[in-house]
């Protein structure tokens, strides 16, 4: 039967306070003198045995208490390898159990928790993806927090960054990296020269950690995946020139032949029609050839001042389109040569999707610090397999398409640092939209 501390307790210290309080109001005279006299010697007798019993109890539940605070200090160091025991069976078993209890929970998350770090931490070292964590240490800004195996290789040869500022690591390194952490943002740079030359990524996120700023800096190596894509590429301009070339070349050849059999008969009326024949294949050669030119050879842009009202008139002497909205009030900043030509591309895509005239506008905006330009149209619009490939160079799903205009126009925007994005429109139709920086 499990007797409680409460119990035992109060009942020794019901008959102490019995006799004491007997004593204390005068009721012993009206004892006989033999029953205060047993009285006296049980109260003497009791006393010590209440001391002795009393220092008995009290110290195992002190040596408990200590062995508790030195579990909870345990836990706040992060070890939660101890347990307690408690012989009796009482409230203070219960306190002891669910203690126990406690800390196996705690063992169990942090177990779960060091296997989770662990984990994390095989795979962010064995990564090919060269990590930096920059940040704050012993007071130090620019400082690297965190640095993974890659990046030790990149940067230190194997040696050990963390602790050591960025700008001495920079001194070592490749000036294009330098370059490309000045300009700031993400982007590409080539590192080296000829044969050996690397292309990387730089990619850089910025976060507050324990309250103070840091910035995450990953570099990815992307020579073999640049080099394999541009195989590819060149594969499929040689076979998409091929092509073109033929389709030209064959009826030149032909019709080269008929003329000078003609003039040989003596037969020279249709000389005329043949000649334009040849001349109009030569033309559209001549403006295939120029377009791929054009794409591979676009020069850098010379930003200036450009009033809407004048562009926007430019363009419409050239294609018809319809102005949605106002134009904003204050002059953009862009090359007005490329960026004609970019919307004039994406203009003559739109009269080509089988839209009807009146419904291919152009609206420009100005939002959360960025200029869009949108050629909207009412044609076909596109499914999610030409949406996906539609920017890439030389992708082309009509029969005589080059595949470079949406190109052109996505290469003119990277160049102004902004971006174009295509998404079909609510009743039939696409947008096409140019972000730039405003």
């Amino acid at each position: 039967m499990r007797l409680s501390l409460v119990t035992r307790w109060s009942a020794l210290v019901g008959t102490l306070l019995t006799l004491g309080v007997l004593i204390a109001l005068g009721l012993d005279r009206l004892l006989p003198g033999r029953v205060l006299t047993v009285l006296a010697v049980s109260l003497a007798c009791v006393v010590p045995i209440a001391v002795i019993t009393m220092r008995a109890q009290i110290r195992p539940i002190l040596s408990l208490f200590r062995a508790l605070e030195g579990t909870v200090t345990s836990y706040k160091d992060g070890d939660f390898s101890f347990s307690l025991h408690w012989p009796q069976n009482d409230e203070l078993a219960d306190l002891v159990a669910a203690h126990n209890a406690l800390g196996n929970v705690l063992r169990e998350q942090r177990l779960a928790l060091v296997q989770r770090e662990l984990l994390l931490d095989t795979m962010v070292q064995n990564t090919p993806v060269a990590m930096l964590l920059v940040g704050e240490l012993a007071g130090s800004p620019g400082a690297i927090v965190y640095a993974n195996l890659s990046a030790r290789q990149m940067l230190g040869e194997g040696r050990k960054l963390e602790g050591h500022r960025l700008s001495e690591i920079l001194g070592t390194a490749s000036p294009a990296l330098v370059d490309a952490l000045a300009r700031g943002g993400d982007g590409l740079f080539s590192a080296g020269d000829g044969e050996d030359e690397e292309v990387y990524h730089l990619a850089r996120r910025s976060f507050s950690l324990n309250g103070r700023k840091h910035e995450l800096l990953l570099l990815r190596q992307l020579t073999h995946e640049l080099r394999r894509q541009e195989v590819q590429t060149w594969k499929k301009v040689i076979r998409v020139i091929s092509h073109e070339l033929n389709n030209s070349l064959a009826p030149l050849t032909s019709l080269a032949h008929s003329g000078a059999e003609l003039v040989r008969r003596g037969q020279t009326e249709r000389l005329p029609q043949i000649l334009e024949t040849i001349e109009e294949r030569t033309r559209h050669l001549e403006s295939f050839i120029l377009g791929y030119a054009r794409f591979a050879k676009l020069p850098a842009p010379r930003i200036e001042a450009c009033p809407w009202p004048g562009f926007v008139g430019q363009l419409a002497s050239q294609v018809a389109v319809t102005v949605v909205g106002a134009l904003p009030p204050e002059a953009a900043r862009f090359d007005p040569a490329q960026m004609e030509q970019a919307l004039l591309n994406l203009l003559k895509n739109a009269h080509e999707s089988g839209s009807p005239a009146a419904d291919v506008a152009l609206q420009v905006r100005q939002a959360h610090g960025t200029l869009r330009i949108e050629v909207m149209d009412r044609g076909q619009g596109m499914n999610d397999a030409v949406l996906t490939n539609a920017l890439v160079p030389f992708y082309s799903t009509k029969r005589s398409g080059t595949g470079l205009g949406l190109a052109l126009a996505r290469e003119i925007a990277e160049a102004h640092g902004g971006r174009i994005t295509l998404g079909n429109r609510e009743g039939g139709g696409l947008t096409v939209t140019l972000i730039l920086p405003a």
